[in-house]
């Protein structure tokens, strides 16, 4: 099969939707199908820079979302690109230039188009120029608006799927979860415990992730603080970085945590697993996860995490050894504290070792190629509207692309 992935986001970008996007990609591959990534330039790679099965269109940082690109040209050369690899399903992975960008292609080629549903938008709204962009009230109806033709609708957890539904979307839709590549085995391990002159048992808490405000990550600097009075040696690595690193830093000196939390800034994706295994527990306190690449990432190292509930984690947490899901400030820090005190064992390793069978890469890929197999058996070319884009569509466009500045 020739599959096509649009996203506004992939590497050298980091988040949690460029992985995942990897992940699929190479999990396709691995299984003999074809990948064609169709995403925005990058600051951080050359213009002539080769990279097999991707394609690059011309992009601006996105006003209220500077991390993130919007592609302004490209339509008629995405379509000659699509033709001449012979797409046979388009998979659009952003709401944004290059979602609209697949539809058309997808469109103008007569081949089914699948959407998969990453951000909640609710949770995100102040990212999209102060919220004068898109308000918290409008989500539902502009991402039905952009789901208008849609053959079928990917969403990673419950959460996401019951979200849709209230948004009116009606597509065929199925659950699927994200999968992960498992850290390949390396020649050389990084000892980061030794690089941060750590000793051998000292306690050690990971935050790894996006700085995002909605990530809550001040939380756990808090419950870090009141953990010292009772584990005086414990450490905080806060790894990652975003538009809250500088409120984050503040909080620390104010309360003069300096010596006791370590901002690393990014990192590597290929040294993700060492930060994991240097720490005895991973820690999120973000109430905003609908997928969790990091808690799987956590498992696939063989460290517990503690998080806050939500209707994926719900589904993925059911033993101790995997995680503690709380509720509250005081439950965090209860969690925390356990999974300090608490050794490690053989036990714990097979208990995550058999999760992780049902959520890796393959069996992601396993899934979502059964989802492309379901559409196009259903698809039927002389049903699309030729008509593109409705008014609907339009409509959308006009709201996703117009002046950011000027209020609803």
């Amino acid at each position: 099969m020739n599959i096509g992935l649009f996203t506004d986001t992939y590497f050298p970008q980091v988040s949690g939707v460029a992985t995942s996007i990897k992940t699929l990609k190479e999990a396709l591959e691995a299984q003999g199908h074809q990948v064609y990534i169709f995403t925005s330039t990058d600051p951080k790679v050359p213009k002539n820079k080769f990279e097999p099965h991707i394609y690059r269109f011309s992009s601006v940082p996105y006003l209220g979302f500077k991390d993130r690109r919007l592609a302004f040209r490209g339509l008629i050369q995405a379509v000659e690109i699509a033709k001449s690899v012979q797409l046979d399903i388009v998979h659009t992975q952003t709401e944004f230039s290059l979602g609209l960008l697949g539809k058309f292609v997808a469109r103008q080629l007569k081949i089914p188009a699948v959407h998969t549903y990453h951000t909640m938008y609710e949770d995100y709204t102040h990212y999209f120029a102060k919220g004068m962009l898109i308000g918290p009230n409008g989500v539902g109806r502009i991402m039905k608006a952009y789901m208008i033709g849609m053959a079928g609708v990917i969403a990673p957890s419950k959460l996401v799927q019951d979200t849709l539904i209230r948004y009116g979307i009606t597509a065929p839709m199925r659950i699927i979860p994200t999968g992960v590549s498992l850290p390949k085995h390396r020649a050389t391990q990084i000892n980061l415990r030794q690089n941060y002159h750590f000793y051998d048992t000292q306690p050690i808490i990971l935050s790894l992730g996006r700085l995002a405000f909605e990530k809550n990550v001040a939380m756990t600097i808090s419950v870090f603080s009141e953990l010292l009075q009772v584990m005086p040696d414990a450490c905080l690595v806060i790894a990652g970085d975003g538009p809250a690193r500088k409120s984050l830093f503040e909080q620390v000196a104010e309360l003069e945590l300096d010596d006791k939390v370590i901002f690393t800034g990014m990192v590597n994706h290929e040294d993700i697993g060492d930060y994991y295994q240097m720490a005895n527990v991973f820690v999120s306190s973000s109430d905003t996860e609908t997928q969790g690449l990091t808690f799987i990432e956590a498992m696939a190292a063989n460290r517990p995490f503690v998080a806050i509930h939500s209707p994926y984690l719900d589904n993925l947490v059911d033993n101790e050894a995997i995680g503690t899901l709380v509720s509250d400030y005081d439950e965090l820090l209860a969690a925390v504290q356990k999974y300090l005190e608490r050794p490690n064992s053989s036990a714990d390793e097979q208990v995550r070792q058999a999760k992780m069978k049902d959520v890796d890469a393959t069996k992601f890929a396993e899934r979502v190629l059964a989802f492309y197999q379901d559409i196009l058996a259903d698809y039927h070319a002389d049903d699309v509207d030729d008509e593109y884009p409705n008014d609907e569509e339009v409509g959308y466009m006009k709201r996703i692309l117009r002046n950011p500045f000027r209020r609803n």
